[in-house]
């Protein structure tokens, strides 16, 4: 159904944009820091559900309303950035962010995947997404929806992928940031700092016409 050429130009086009840093990659990786290796694998299964959803979506057609309707996308990116800048504002004020806890003190996988399916499926930039770079690939003259889905799945495998590779090495890397202080410190801040910056550009975000 696919052509194989067709798949090859898929996979660089999609890893090209999943490397991208943006919301779902700095949750696995705080989570992976601060939590270890196997929080940051779950937060990377939450993403990529939620990549699920949106391109569920995509195929039955949701993405389209938040599209052409103001109201959807309205409220939804609100949800989204709300949720963004409070994840900010916690990381800011946790002290035990980036630090080793006793077992049990921390997020555990099962938070942690509910916090990362929730900000990808709460960010109707993510739905646009789908909705605009998946057909593109598209052959034509064959049913849209099953190819639609196909490139859909490919591209969360690949997410995951990345996103569990990401949590694996800075899983290892967790004694040598959480036994500096200062390090420690300015992660915090930083990682803080580019949650709320997330929300705020999220809540900014205008809908594009169609």
């Amino acid at each position: 159904m696919v052509a194989v050429q067709t798949i090859l130009a898929f996979i660089p086009a999609a890893l090209v944009l999943i490397v991208a840093p943006g919301p779902d990659s700095l949750y696995t990786l705080t989570r992976s820091v601060s939590d270890g290796r196997t929080t940051g694998v779950t937060a990377a299964l939450g993403s990529s559900t939620g990549s699920i959803v949106h391109t569920t979506a995509a195929v039955i057609g949701l993405s389209a309303i938040l599209r052409t309707s103001a109201v959807a996308f309205t409220a939804v990116k609100l949800v989204g950035a709300a949720y963004l800048v409070y994840l900010g504002v916690q990381t800011f004020r946790g002290e035990e962010e980036f630090e080793i806890a006793p077992e049990g003190t921390g997020y555990t996988p099962s938070e942690s995947f509910r916090n990362a399916l929730f900000i990808n499926v709460s960010n109707p930039k993510v739905a646009l997404f789908f909705l605009a770079f998946l057909p593109q690939f598209v052959r034509p003259g064959s049913s849209a929806a099953p190819q639609i889905f196909l490139f859909g799945v490919l591209f969360t495998t690949l997410g995951f992928c990345y996103q569990a590779l990401l949590a694996v090495f800075s899983a290892q890397a967790r004694r040598v940031v959480t036994e500096r202080d200062l390090l420690r410190r300015i992660l915090r801040t930083a990682s803080g700092s580019v949650l709320v910056g997330f929300g705020a550009k999220l809540a900014l975000a205008r809908r594009v016409s169609s």
